[in-house]
């Protein structure tokens, strides 16, 4: 597939990919102020989760790690961590923000992460997987340094299976020799629609004998950490 390997096709991954890095960062950076961490925590939560599951994709596919060649992703991560500490931006809800945030990041890396696998000429199955992977793995990993149980763990969550679907859409389509940018357009959007509205809907998979669950009782756990942090005595 030589048409992937075109300049439009590389400037399309990098932007996608650094569009990515930022939001995914400044998700951590959020994640890491409600935990009340110091300028180190938020730069460290932040910078890990921007380049955390871009990181795991290239070790598994055998390349160079892009950001330690070309430390453009590192700059940006550090640069949208540190905006966030300093600006200390009035979001009302913290948990649903960093929800959006994540939302944006998932669908960029599914479909950067999924295109990028292709262009070292993997099976479109294993592609997909990447995608997968370099969409979640970041915010898998913020959540656990964060204390919060990993969204894509969560019962029902629409997480994992919105970047399958993005990934699935954007490598279809490639495999039809559509044009790249063109289908990771329709990737990211498939991913971001999907995660978006299983949010705002209340969309969930359920058990077995009820397949998706849509609205009714309102789970908080859509937004990691929705819960209050008990005050141990002699706090104020």
């Amino acid at each position: 597939m030589s048409v992937l390997n075109g300049e439009m096709v590389q400037s399309a991954i990098h932007g996608f990919m650094y569009f990515g890095d930022i939001v995914f960062a400044v998700s951590g950076a959020l994640a890491a102020g409600r935990r009340r961490m110091d300028i180190v925590g938020y730069v460290l939560i932040g910078t890990i989760t921007g380049l955390g599951g871009g990181s795991l994709r290239d070790v598994l596919l055998d390349r160079p790690v892009w950001w330690t060649r070309e430390p453009v992703e590192l700059y940006l991560c550090i640069m949208a961590t540190l905006l966030t500490y300093f600006c200390r931006l009035e979001i009302k809800d913290r948990y649903k923000a960093t929800s959006w945030f994540d939302a944006l990041g998932l669908s960029a890396f599914a479909v950067t992460g999924s295109t990028v696998a292709l262009q070292v000429g993997v099976p479109w199955t294993i592609a997909v997987f990447m995608g997968v992977m370099t969409a979640t793995g970041g915010g898998v990993i913020r959540d656990v340094l964060t204390g919060n149980p990993p969204m894509i763990l969560c019962a029902g969550e629409f997480y994992a299976v919105a970047a399958l679907a993005g990934s699935f859409v954007n490598v279809g389509m490639l495999q039809l020799q559509i044009q790249p940018e063109v289908a990771m357009a329709a990737g990211f959007m498939a991913t971001l629609i999907m995660r978006g509205a299983s949010m705002i809907f209340n969309i969930r998979l359920g058990p077995p004998g009820e397949f998706v669950r849509v609205g009714g009782r309102n789970n908080k756990r859509t937004y990691p950490n929705h819960k209050q942090t008990p005050i141990r005595s002699g706090e104020a």
